[in-house]
């Protein structure tokens, strides 16, 4: 038998239909709220002032994980190139994985 579900989110504000569920953080923790388009925003305009004075920081694990561009090739193609980048300049690289923090220093300074 076939199923077909249907995940609608609702505006946590005021219990109307949301469009996405917008991500931030303050004092170390970290939030998630089901927003509509006039309240995501609101709430980008809010935070706008503070946020164009800030400087990003770096995650700690646990929680979700996201790529940084230091940390992380932005695609495999990236990866690719790294690879064949840091193994012609004397880095011993695996074929497949992470790639070792110092090789992607190397790899973004020469660049």
């Amino acid at each position: 038998m076939a199923q077909k579900v249907n995940i609608v989110l609702i505006d946590d504000i005021d219990e109307s239909e949301a469009e996405e569920t917008v991500s931030f953080g303050l004092d170390g923790k970290e939030y998630l709220i089901d927003l509509n388009a006039e309240h995501a925003a609101a709430l980008r305009d809010a935070l706008a002032p503070y946020v164009g004075h800030a400087r990003a920081a770096g995650r700690k694990s646990g929680g979700a994980r996201r790529s940084s561009p230091a940390s992380a090739p932005k695609s495999s193609s990236d990866a690719t190139a790294i690879r064949e980048w840091a193994r012609g300049n004397g880095f011993e690289v695996p074929e497949r994985g992470r790639l070792p923090k110092e090789v992607k220093e190397a790899y973004e300074s020469a660049h």
